[in-house]
Parts: structure tokens; sequence; C-alpha cells
């Protein structure tokens, strides 16, 4: 079952022509990002190397480099991030709502986790690569996977991994939570897992720059990617991302995947609620 892209109620806002000083900004921002990911990757490709030949799939100190690398990225493009609550500690799994692909900046900036992406994600222009790179897990977002799924990502948990998927299936505008697609829960009390399995449930709240559209950093439905990031990088001042971490929940203490995924999806709109008004 594949997820459907979600185009929403409005149309995307058409790019903004850009000036000299635009594109002044652009080229500066870009670069020093350009310039932030190669130097991650000359770090992390012969550590990954190393810990491959000590550890195999553990990963001990490379996930670390992402993190650096993420927080210096944010800093590159000057999108301040601000946290709320406690990341889950130890071997678990975290839902977020998706609005951009910003989004694993700011999810991966002072959490370390292993992102789950849909199989379609692997063979996306640019990202794929990167999602492939950073150790991108890739499903099929399909109730009938649940075992295999639950067999993968055992051994995930079992080598000290913290697991984080978009249960919403896709991004949407940043101005609301979709309604969360329940199958992959299903792994996550399927024979097997760990009665300790723990989760937690996460919001992410872009905030526009001021005078901006409210939907500024958001990416969804068929918006090109690179006139998105070209905005971005041209913006004359930053807004500000703020990443909250709610109460994490055993997966045991749930009848089903559907009640799993309702207490989940209420948290992150409970933490979501300061945009309700903006819809």
């Amino acid at each position: 079952m594949s997820s459907p892209t979600w185009f929403g109620p409005d149309p995307a806002p058409d790019p903004v022509p850009l000036r000299a000083a635009g594109w002044i900004r652009a080229g500066l921002r870009g670069t020093l990002l350009l310039l932030v990911l190669l130097a991650g990757l000359l770090v992390k490709l012969p550590l990954r190397g190393l810990e491959w030949l000590i550890w195999r799939r553990r990963r001990p100190f490379s996930p670390r480099v992402s993190q650096a690398i993420c927080r210096m990225g944010l800093r590159a493009l000057g999108i301040r991030l601000q946290m709320r609550g406690r990341p889950l500690r130890g071997p678990g799994a975290m839902v977020a709502n998706h609005g951009s692909w910003l989004d694993i900046l700011a999810l991966n900036a002072r959490c370390s986790v292993c992102f789950v992406a849909k199989s379609e994600v692997r063979d996306w222009p640019g990202i794929g690569a990167l999602a492939r790179l950073a150790g991108t897990l890739f499903i099929a977002r399909d109730r009938r996977a649940a075992p295999d799924q639950a067999r993968i990502f055992g051994e995930r948990l079992a080598l000290g991994h913290r697991l984080l998927f978009f249960p919403e299936g896709t991004s949407s505008d940043g101005l609301r939570v979709l309604p969360f697609k329940t199958s992959l829960f299903a792994a996550f009390l399927a024979e097997g897992v760990p009665a300790d399995m723990r989760l937690q449930a996460v919001t992410v709240t872009w905030h526009a720059p001021r005078g901006a559209d409210p939907r500024f950093y958001a990416w969804w439905g068929d918006m090109a990617l690179g006139p998105h990031l070209l905005q971005v990088l041209s913006a004359r001042r930053q807004g500000r991302v703020e990443v909250t971490y709610h109460r994490p929940v055993l997966a045991s203490a749930f009848s089903d995947r559907k009640a799993l995924a309702a207490f989940l999806e209420a948290q992150v709109r409970d933490g979501h609620a300061p945009l309700r008004g903006r819809r």
C-alpha cells in the first residue's frame, strides 16, 4: 500500500523572484551548507568503514557525526533550533509529524536516530542518495509486511538504534497534523518484541520568518525541491524550528496498533496546538 501524496486545500505559494541580494545570500548560505555536508562526509565515511570492520552494524560513533552535521547545517541556514522536553534515551522508536525535508536536520540535530522511510524515497534524486548514506531503513508501508518489519525493527533495536518514522506517510503544509497511518505500529506489538519497548511522540513546528507565508518551510505536494531550497537559502531573515519531545509510552500498554497510533497522534497534535489558528 503506497502512501498518497498530500496536496491540501490551498495551492503551494509561488516562488518569489530573487533580486541580487537574494542571490548573494543564497550563494553564501548554499556554499556554507555544502562545505558542512562535504566535511561531514569526509569524516563519516572512513569512520563508518572502521565501525563496520570492528562492530559491524553497530554504530558507536558515526551517529554523533550526523548530529554535528545537522546542527551545523541549521546554523549555516541561519535557522534557530528550540527544544522542549527530553528525547528518548536508549533503544526505542520515535514518531513525528512531517512538513519538510528540513525535518531531517531538526530531528537529528540533538538526538541520534535511524530514520525509517518508505521504499520509494530510496530512488528520489539527491535525497535518496543522502538517505542511504545516513543509514536510513527503507520499508514498504503495508500491513501484510508487519511480521518482516517487526523482525527488522527488532534487529535494529538490538543494535541499540533509535528508530524514527513519519506515520502521516507524506508531508503536509506544516499547519496541521495529518491522520496517522497505523500499519507500521503493528510491528511494535508483534510477537518477540520486548515488553519494555518504548515509543515517543515528537512534534516539529516550523515558524516562518517574520512577514513570510506561514508555510514558508513546508515542502509538500508536487513542489520542486530546487526552487524551495533556493527560497530558504535566499531568505533575508530566517525563522525557527521548535521540536517538542513528549512523554514516552510502552507499546505493550496498548491493546492494538490503532490504539497505540491514536495515542501518539494525540500527543503530536497537542504539541502542534499553537498553529491551529492558522489553518
